[in-house]
């Protein structure tokens, strides 16, 4: 799915959906709905969120091509993908 820009919802510990592609150039937004905080943060070290508190957003630039899986580190074992074409 490549969508001009997106938004990922984090709700009961999850990234919803767990997997987008978008364009290069697209914007993403992660909303935080879980009543505890959450990050979005590249395993590679290409983003990092810090802390987003429920109900806040946080907004990235997708600027290069490739696959940048990413995860909470303050809840390991939620895990995403972005594909930036």
């Amino acid at each position: 799915m490549v969508l001009l820009g997106a938004t990922i919802t984090i709700d009961a510990t999850a990234y919803s959906p767990p997997e987008l592609a978008v364009n290069m150039g697209d914007t993403v937004v992660w909303i935080n709905n879980d009543p505890f905080p959450h990050t979005v943060t590249s395993q590679a070290g290409r983003f990092d969120s810090k802390s987003i508190a429920p109900g806040e957003s946080w907004r990235y630039k997708a600027t290069r091509k490739g696959e940048y899986p990413y995860m909470c580190t303050f809840h390991p074992t939620m895990k995403g993908m972005l594909r930036v074409k």
